[in-house]
């Protein structure tokens, strides 16, 4: 299958590789050339615009930064007018839902199927292929994409279009969340004079373990916050969250605390650490940096 990929980053260089070690014919397509630039090693072929990656594919990947992105790729710099009328976009990226149906209801009208289908794993899930993806469109346009989906991990079909996203935002509030009461749990046993390290083990596998306190809960052991993910995405997402509360509605109090949080660390300059990085601005206001 030729298969396009826009957005060579953290999360779609793996995902790229991992197509072009499947055997497909592999396009792809970076802002920042020399990040794509490195998948030719693995048989892709890099293209300097995003409309002649493109060209003839049989889906079209999109992993980037957040919807406005996505949109100007797609209808700004000419990605749809260059697609067939039998192409399918699968959007990977994590965008908000009412973006998601906006760009389904455009492609619609050039007879484009369109999938949302953001993932969950981050970029360990990316490089073993065991991403949890959340896909939002009609069953017909997901079974066509399967296959392709499986090389990276997991696919569940939520909803129409739009519903994917919606449950990549339920994801990211619980990891959002999550990562800082693990955060301020272990301040607080360190804090106390307990070893956040034998915290940590002896709560593994009682009622509070979870796969944010295995991986995100160790990083904050060693204080380990190399970019996996990012503080800036994460606020992105949580902000995400709190647009489509309201837009539906809907009271997120603890989302919108979190949001605070997330925000003020990014203020005190943790933006580009990985979203665990939470723990040093909880840290920092307990004068414990």
């Amino acid at each position: 299958m030729k298969v396009a990929v826009l957005g060579i980053g953290l999360m779609g260089f793996p995902m790229a590789r991992r197509l072009c070690e499947a055997g497909h014919s592999v396009h792809v397509w970076n802002r920042s050339p020399e990040k794509a630039q490195r998948l030719t090693a693995y048989g892709a072929t890099v293209h300097a615009e995003p409309s002649d990656a493109v060209c003839e594919s049989d889906i079209v990947i999109t992993m980037l930064h957040d919807g406005l992105a996505v949109g100007q790729v797609l209808f700004d710099l000419g990605v749809a007018a260059a697609m067939s009328a039998s192409s399918m976009v699968v959007d990977m990226s994590s965008i908000k839902p009412a973006e998601a149906r906006s760009h389904a209801a455009r492609l619609a009208e050039r007879r484009i199927a369109y999938l949302d289908a953001p993932v969950s794993g981050g970029t360990i899930g990316a490089d073993n292929g065991t991403l949890a993806i959340m896909a939002g469109g009609s069953a017909s346009h997901f079974e066509r994409a399967l296959s392709l989906l499986k090389v990276f991990g997991r696919a569940t079909l939520v909803g129409p279009n739009g519903a994917g996203q919606l449950a990549k935002l339920a994801n990211q509030m619980i990891v959002g969340a999550t990562i800082g009461i693990v955060a301020e749990a272990l301040l607080l046993c360190e804090r106390g004079g307990a070893d956040m390290g034998k915290v940590k083990e002896a709560i593994t596998g009682g009622f509070a373990d979870s796969r944010i306190l295995q991986v995100h809960g160790q990083r904050m052991v060693e204080r380990d916050f190399a970019p996996r993910g990012s503080m800036s995405v994460q606020l992105k997402d949580m902000r995400n969250v709190l647009t489509t509360a309201g837009e539906v509605q809907f009271d997120a109090p603890i989302t919108g605390l979190l949001e605070t949080l997330y925000a003020q660390g990014i203020e005190h300059g943790l933006a580009d650490l990985d979203q665990s990085g939470l723990f040093v601005e909880l840290a920092r206001r307990n004068g414990m940096v």
